[in-house]
């Protein structure tokens, strides 16, 4: 296939680019050429941003289309309406955040999305982020009527993760020693980028025009289990605390980012519950958690010291909270 990414050398869109060079498919990409722009020197990309420089793509054609950053629904619009004569179908990285924070455990790709009142609204705030997303969907949709595939996935990671959500676990599992942790029983979802990556290009390989959510694991995983599975799979001496949502709101710590992944437990069992159980039925696969985790740490373990980290607790915010916990 010849096949145009939106984006490309950044975190998912690389992995994308990966499976797709893996697969013997010609790929040419499209970006501003200000994240890694060398990183794929023997690749045609078109520099020029999505919202004004379009007819850079004119007297181009693809087999498909795919997009990893379209946020703005005016913009995926303008993308999906320049490209909907160039290319047969279109692929869309979108987000588990189209569905409410609240909900049914196992919600399916049937169940309820977010709206917003101004539809007209373009700034990109927690609030508004999921349903600019639902709307983009919609643009998708429009364009390609008998060519659109939308991608959910929520947390995405492995190597090159730049939000350190993920990473943050896996680097501090390797430091050793003991830690805080939030309830082992919290369940979590997250998948491997590259998984993500290789099921987007077999469902455009298979022309799909479903709509998937891809956000984790066919089987529960805890809190507990993965600092486990991590523990063995770098052979760490670390002993973690677990500690319960009210202990952790006492010292003030933030849900998400400051401690990576915590939610309190009520809405984690809401939110990191979603079914991937289309998307298995559509061969979607997942490699060992452990080759994740190790594969992370051996791509993290070399970064800069000053590499941004937006998800981390910091050491003395740890230490506090062991001196707290072993007061009690």
């Amino acid at each position: 296939m010849r096949i145009l990414i939106i984006g490309g050398t950044r975190f998912v869109g690389r992995a994308l680019v990966d499976s797709a060079l893996g697969r013997g498919h010609e790929v040419t990409l499209f970006n501003r050429g200000q994240s890694n722009p060398d990183l794929y020197p023997e690749l045609e990309t078109i520099v020029g941003d999505r919202e004004t420089d379009l007819d850079q793509l004119d007297g181009h054609t693809w087999d498909a289309v795919i997009d990893t950053c379209g946020y703005v629904p005016r913009i995926v619009k303008l993308s999906a309406d320049a490209l909907k004569d160039k290319a047969t179908q279109y692929a869309f990285i979108s987000t588990i955040s189209v569905y409410p924070i609240e909900g049914d455990p196992n919600r399916d790709e049937t169940s309820k999305l977010l709206t917003m009142d101004d539809e007209s609204t373009e700034e990109i705030t927690n609030e508004t982020y999921g349903p600019l997303k639902v709307l983009c969907e919609n643009a998708v949709r429009e364009a390609f009527p008998d060519g659109a595939l939308i991608i959910r996935p929520g947390l995405i990671v492995g190597p090159h993760d730049p939000t350190n959500r993920f990473t943050y676990w896996v680097t501090r599992t390797a430091k050793g020693g003991e830690a805080i942790a939030p309830l082992a029983e919290q369940p979590v979802q997250f998948i491997d980028v590259r998984d993500l990556a290789d099921f987007t290009l077999d469902r455009l390989e298979a022309k799909s025009t479903e709509t998937y959510n891809v956000t984790g694991r066919d089987v529960q995983v805890t809190f507990g289990q993965w600092l486990a599975t991590a523990k063995d799979a770098l052979d760490s001496d670390v002993i973690y605390h677990h500690v319960d949502d009210s202990f952790l709101q006492e010292y003030e710590i933030g849900e998400f980012m400051e401690l990576p992944l915590w939610l309190n437990l009520p809405i984690a069992k809401q939110f990191m519950t979603f079914s991937v159980a289309k998307a298995v039925a559509d061969g979607l696969t997942f490699r060992p958690l452990a080759q994740t985790i190790s594969d992370t740490y051996t791509w993290a373990k070399d970064l800069p010291e000053d590499t941004p980290k937006p998800a981390n607790l910091p050491v003395e915010k740890e230490d506090m909270l062991l001196e707290a916990l072993a007061g009690k």
